[in-house]
């Protein structure tokens, strides 16, 4: 039996500084040669039909060993022996075809670009392509996966045969997404969601599966409108797994899991006026602001204190200027998943020497964490009994004294934007209590006064004009006395 082929394609072309040929960057694969790849299901081969300055297409092109796939594996769950060798694995796009865009372009996945830096996070005009794409569920499917996340979706059924008309359609679609994104989300969506409409991955799921949907998927899969389906059916409705994915998919953005952005704080529709696009999720926003303050102050010593699995860790050691990382967490488990999250085992020498991960709270004194250039609590404080936050308030501002101090915590009087989630009710189960933003102005300013800090307030996310953002920040500066008494910032850019 010979190998057949899958194929996936990715095409830009010239916007404002870069040109289409910096996609080669992105995917760390050169424009002028083909590159082949060998995995368990087949071989990967990238190549570029077209490479200059004003259009750049990037192909995948997978074929598939039907039968090496099976020998000596699982495969996703027929119900019989034969349907191991006779199955569509090696015409359409599937879980196989996720898994080779995931080992071939995996730096590009993760948003990196080391030779390249100011690439990163561009947003480019992009149009993938995908010749036979499994529906089930129909094809309309694609649209409701896709479309949320900013892509135009032209999706086109594929006849049984198309010399036999009255056989009708087949439920395979030929797919052609365009959009402007970052590369890196691009690859996130084709990862998470072609297993999706497949319906049958073709490995065994565990709970690894579950941390490669929240690291993949954990910036936009929280507020997607089919979140229920795309959870369930990329863990093949294994119940403990589904139920574990949707636990840690809240907890990344603190909202109900049916939220969305309302309309009149989405983006602009496009020239065109068809499109709209999709807000940047919150947790983005949220990290890029924490990220700006922290420059802001020139701190380069860093404590990410009540870490969780490590969302922001990872965009901290991505940045050199941060020159010692630590993330701190009270639950050894959230730890642990984000060791296994930040790829520890993989992560170069010189990265990795830049970070401890250490088991700590933030309501105890720990003399490992004084003397940082700052400490970020984001999302924290709202997880704590109001009447542990005096406990808190000594443990850092006291004690560990850092030079800069990072609180974000939700905006209560921005929860009536959130349609689903009910009147008084606060975003995750697990929040003791949401400050308005007067309410968050008068904590901050008794802590700085309390403690010797300046505070600067500012709003993360759209603005409301009557509700203010969805989350509210405090950036503190500690702030002493020069010789003659008077008072100054110890940071850069702090007031007095």
């Amino acid at each position: 039996m010979h190998n057949e082929r899958v194929l996936l394609t990715i095409t830009t072309t010239a916007t404002g500084t870069t040109v289409a040929s910096d996609l080669g960057y992105l995917l760390h694969k050169h424009p002028d040669r083909v590159q082949s790849f060998e995995l368990p299901v087949g071989t990967a081969h990238v190549f570029y039909p077209e490479s200059d300055e004003q259009r750049c297409t990037a192909a995948l092109l997978l074929e598939v060993d039907p039968i090496g796939i099976v020998r000596g594996k699982r495969f996703g769950g027929d119900g019989f022996a034969l349907a191991q060798y006779v199955n569509d694995r090696p015409y359409a796009a599937s879980s196989m075809l996720a898994v080779a865009l995931g080992k071939v372009w995996g730096t590009a996945l993760k948003g990196r670009c080391p030779a390249r830096p100011d690439l990163e996070g561009a947003a480019l005009p992009l149009t993938v392509t995908v010749p036979a794409l499994p529906c089930s569920g129909g094809i309309d499917l694609v649209e409701r996966l896709f479309a949320p996340l900013g892509w135009h979706v032209r999706a086109d059924a594929v006849a049984l045969d198309p010399e036999v008309p009255r056989w009708g359609d087949s439920r395979y679609a030929e797919v052609t997404l365009t959009g402007t994104m970052p590369l890196a989300d691009a690859l996130s969506h084709l990862y998470v969601l072609l297993p999706v409409l497949d319906g049958a991955k073709h490995y065994w799921v565990s709970t690894d599966e579950v941390d490669k949907l929240v690291r993949n998927a954990g910036a936009w899969l929280g507020s997607h409108p089919e979140r229920d389906l795309v959870t369930r059916r990329y863990l093949k409705h294994q119940g403990v797994f589904v139920a574990e994915a949707t636990e840690r998919l809240d907890a990344l953005d603190d909202v109900a899991p049916e939220s969305s952005q309302p309309e009149s704080l989405s983006a602009e529709p496009t020239a065109g006026g068809d499109d709209v696009e999709p807000a940047t999720p919150l947790v983005r926003l949220r990290s890029a602001a924490v990220l700006a303050a922290l420059r802001d102050t020139a701190a380069h010593r860093v404590v990410d204190l009540g870490c969780g699995e490590g969302a922001l860790l990872r965009e901290l050691l991505a940045d050199p200027a941060f020159t010692e990382v630590v993330g701190v967490d009270v639950a050894a488990g959230a730890l642990e998943r984000a060791e296994r999250r930040l790829g520890l085992e993989r992560m170069p020498d010189s990265v990795r020497a830049r970070l401890t991960l250490r088991q700590s709270s933030a309501t105890y004194r720990d003399r490992a964490l004084e003397g940082f250039d700052a400490v970020v609590l984001m999302e924290v404080v709202e997880h704590l009994d109001l009447d542990r936050l005096p406990t808190l308030e000594r443990s850092v501002f006291g004690h560990a004294r850092p030079a800069s101090v990072v609180v974000t915590t939700p905006n209560a009087e921005f929860n009536v934007r959130y349609e689903r989630l009910a009147a008084g009710a606060m975003r995750h189960p697990d929040h003791r209590f949401e400050w308005t933003r007067d309410e968050f102005g008068r904590w901050a300013s008794a802590v700085a006064e309390a403690h010797g800090y300046a505070v600067e307030l500012r709003p993360v996310g759209d603005v409301d004009p009557e509700l203010g953002a969805p989350t509210q920040l405090a950036l503190f500066r500690r702030v002493d006395l020069r010789q003659d008494g008077s008072a100054h910032s110890t940071t850069e850019g702090g007031a007095a």
